[in-house]
């Protein structure tokens, strides 16, 4: 079985290290888990005006949202909430009322800070409005990342075995989790890259 799982980098920084973390996550997913990126940068301002005659990004958007089996929020913390752009994207995908494309999707979040802090608060955050868009998430493990550059190698491995044995560990338990939410949510859902998920 393979899901496919959309994942959304939530700084549209090209050095992000929130985007160096979800290439390792990339790399240190289990062989169940197709990873994809969705990206968010070239959608516009939310404006309610707009919903039934959005701009191609929106819709491009959403489908990719909906044709996800899983969703995994990749993202740093700013000013103690979540990124902008990553809260324009999910009111996007939200919109318009009845067309919510995060409706049960099981849902990842983890974070990277130069900080102990770990994206903490981001992450509270997050988890009020997934809650609200009727999206399942991971709750345990947590995963706050304390960032150090010289864990990470280009190619995307992790050359320091603690947090190797940790994102590892994360990935393996949000991939058990999205079998489990899958066959109770979709019967008969055999992983198949090419659902079209029902809402």
């Amino acid at each position: 079985m393979t899901y496919r799982i959309g994942y959304l980098v939530g700084s549209l920084s090209g050095d992000s290290i929130n985007r160096v973390l979800a290439k390792a996550l990339v790399h240190l997913a289990p062989p169940s888990l197709q990873l994809e990126e969705i990206p968010i940068r070239d959608l516009p301002l939310y404006n309610r005006d707009d919903e039934l005659s959005p701009v191609d990004a929106v819709p491009t958007f959403k489908k990719a949202i909906e044709a996800s089996d899983g969703l995994l929020f990749v993202s740093p913390e700013y000013n103690r909430s979540i990124p902008a752009p990553l809260k324009n994207a999910i009111d996007w995908g939200s919109r318009p009322w009845g067309q919510n494309s995060f409706a049960r999707k099981p849902t990842g979040i983890i974070g990277a800070s130069p900080g102990a802090i770990g994206t903490a608060v981001m992450q509270a955050s997050m988890r009020s409005v997934l809650s609200f868009l009727d999206a399942p998430q991971l709750n345990a493990p947590e995963a706050y990342v304390t960032f150090h550059a010289d864990a990470y190698a280009d190619d995307g491995s992790v050359t320091d075995p603690h947090t190797e044995t940790f994102l590892r560990h994360y990935m393996e338990e949000y991939a058990a989790f999205v079998e489990r939410v899958l066959s109770a949510t979709l019967p008969g859902h055999e992983g198949d890259a090419d659902l079209d998920v029902m809402h």
